[in-house]
């Protein structure tokens, strides 16, 4: 199987819907992948108009008349996204070509273990010949970043017409995975949120998803994971079905942006050397799957395993951890997501957020309730959104007019779905509490008031970021911006241009001046212990002999995660300088887990 090594050994994951809803076109050029969300059609088909206009392509708008339109929408974007970054990045290698300081500008931003960059340097001191020489190097080593997609499994929502509901391929994340099936793309759909049996069946109607002749795959799977047994499971199950996972992606349950999900006291360190010792179990347990069902298909199967990467995401923030989840876990990339926030050439957020964002600090950035799909979901203080938010709460007219409904996933009140952030849901559940007022004391009933009112639309408030960039009209009800940073943005606090993040993550300049920042993985451990405090003390409910014994082993799994991290920085030469402080922290930790009271049943 053929496959052109990656650039760069770090990739910019999805973030919201609008934040790298068109970073490919920002970064891809320089080898720089990233990955666009495909949940928002309304927001893609804006954007395509914008781009067709910035770069004098036919536009011809895709409205809700067309048969189709989410898919069709989504194909046309994707379709238009590959047309610029082919465009761009020859222009690129044409400017490297004829330009010494271009090449030596981006020189600087490759690895330094890259056998690229020392084939350039190389080439620097060529006299005459060097035009000729470089573009013929450029044309054979380089590649554009992949423009990789992602669909949370999860927003599946029914879709009606008159009453009617529509067949199952009409669901939300199936036309999204249409509308990229049928894209020029040569790139990967990130699967997130777990499992959707009906979603990971429907690929099977792609030939793209299958491996031809010369055993490669013109469309890719890629799926996010928490931890070894989610990727087994996964993996698996569509192996069964004659398709291959050709990237793991495990990204922190806690210290990460966006939603949260929260394995069950897990811990990153733990669950990567789980991957590091079990690698070829996954791929050999899901390419003899994948066989057999090829076989039953009778269409052509490999004779031996295709790639598979595993990645790693969430609250990395330095070189030495970037080179060190490369160097000891074997992992192909690392994630970096929030850092990126604050670099307006690869990410699209509006100036009065990100100006919020940089002055965040690590009281700023917490793990809410606002998202109507009932997981925790990393957000920050004071953003607009909060404000417009308020405002109706005070008016007596909380709630959301819901315009996008793809959040509309309820069914309490029928077979259509309601969005539990909508006015309309909110109107009934705050009814429903007026009745019962007089039976709760005033602090029970703000409290339920507020679990009511405190769901924000994420479909608008993460999507007006890039209208307000891009001075796009806003139409509707003012939502403002909700924007969904990792804990890791507290220790990044000024405007950073691409190239000096870059390198950044290569060791060779640093933008992050928070000396006190924790490790990466003592900050996602005491993330974890908050989560189970605040777990144990909020439940009102009666407890169940289920939820003792998940919490007791939260607790045993983070004892034990523990365990390996004293034993790791030991053997390791990882923060050796800081060795006694962390095994001091670990200790501490420790102490406080084993304190952690789990309530008991009462007979």
């Amino acid at each position: 199987m053929t496959t052109t090594k990656p650039l760069h050994t770090f990739h910019i994951p999805v973030m919201g819907l609008a934040f790298t809803i068109d970073s490919p076109i920002r970064v891809a050029k320089y080898g720089i992948s990233s990955v666009v969300s495909i949940a928002d059609d309304e927001l893609i088909e804006k954007m395509r108009a914008f781009y067709s206009q910035k770069f004098d392509i036919p536009y011809h708008e895709i409205t809700k008349k067309i048969h189709d339109y989410r898919a069709e929408r989504i194909t046309s974007y994707l379709n238009l996204v590959d047309k610029i970054v082919k465009e761009k990045f020859e222009s690129f290698k044409t400017e490297l070509a004829e330009s010494k300081v271009a090449l030596e500008n981006y020189i600087a931003m490759l690895p330094n273990k890259s056998e690229i960059k020392k084939g350039l340097e190389s080439l620097m001191d060529d006299g005459i010949a060097f035009k000729e020489n470089i573009k013929h190097y450029l044309e054979t080593n380089l590649s554009p970043g992949e423009i990789d997609v992602n669909i949370m499994t999860k927003l599946d929502k029914d879709n009606f017409v008159k009453d009617e509901q529509l067949p199952v391929e009409f669901n939300d994340a199936h036309a999204a995975l249409r509308g990229f099936a049928n894209s020029n793309l040569t790139s990967s759909v990130v699967l997130s949120a777990g499992m959707n049996p009906r979603l990971f069946a429907y690929f099977e109607n792609f030939s793209a998803f299958f491996p031809d002749f010369n055993n490669n795959l013109k469309k890719k799977i890629i799926l996010k994971v928490s931890d070894f047994r989610s990727a087994m499971i996964q993996g698996n199950f569509l192996a069964k079905k004659g398709l291959w996972v050709s990237e793991y992606r495990i990204e922190s349950g806690l210290n990460c942006g966006g939603h949260a999900f929260a394995t069950d006291g897990f811990l990153l360190g733990p669950i990567l050397e789980e991957f590091k010792q079990k690698k070829d179990q996954l791929v050999q347990s899901a390419h003899d799957l994948m066989v057999k069902a090829l076989g039953q298909k009778e269409l052509y199967a490999p004779e031996t395993p295709l790639d598979l990467k595993i990645t790693v995401q969430g609250g990395v923030g330095t070189a030495e951890e970037h080179n060190f989840l490369i160097d000891y876990y074997n992992v192909d990339s690392v994630g970096w997501g929030t850092p990126f926030l604050l670099v307006p050439e690869a990410t699209s957020v509006d100036a009065e957020t990100r100006e919020l964002l940089m002055n965040a600090k690590e009281k700023d950035l917490y793990l809410s309730h606002i998202s109507p799909l009932g997981v925790p979901f990393n957000t920050l203080r004071g953003t607009t959104n909060e404000m417009f938010k308020q405002k109706r709460i005070d008016d007596n007219k909380a709630g959301s007019s819901c315009p996008k409904r793809f959040l509309a996933l309820s069914k309490e009140f029928g077979a259509e779905g309601i969005c539990t952030s909508s006015k309309k849901y909110q109107d009934v559940k705050l009814r429903e509490l007026a009745e019962i007022k007089d039976t709760l004391s005033a602090s029970t009933f703000e409290k339920m008031k507020f679990n009511i009112t405190e769901k924000a639309c994420l479909c608008v408030g993460l999507a007006n970021a890039s209208y307000l960039e891009n001075d796009i009209k806003i139409t509707g009800q003012s939502q403002g911006v909700i924007i969904c940073p990792g804990p890791n943005m507290a220790y990044f606090d000024k405007e950073v241009s691409l190239s000096k993040m870059v390198q950044h993550i290569y060791g060779n300049a640093t933008v992050m001046m928070d000396a006190n920042r924790p490790n990466l993985f003592l900050k996602e451990l005491k993330m974890y212990i908050d989560y189970l405090m605040n777990e144990i003390s909020e439940t009102t409910a009666d407890l169940t002999a289920s939820q003792i014994k998940k919490w007791n082993a939260f607790k045993n799994n983070m004892i034990e995660g523990i365990g390996y991290y004293q034993t790791m920085f030991s053997s390791s030469h990882f923060l050796e300088d800081r060795i006694a402080e962390i095994q001091n922290q670990l200790k501490s930790y420790k102490a406080k887990i084993v304190e952690i009271k789990i309530p008991e049943l009462v007979a």
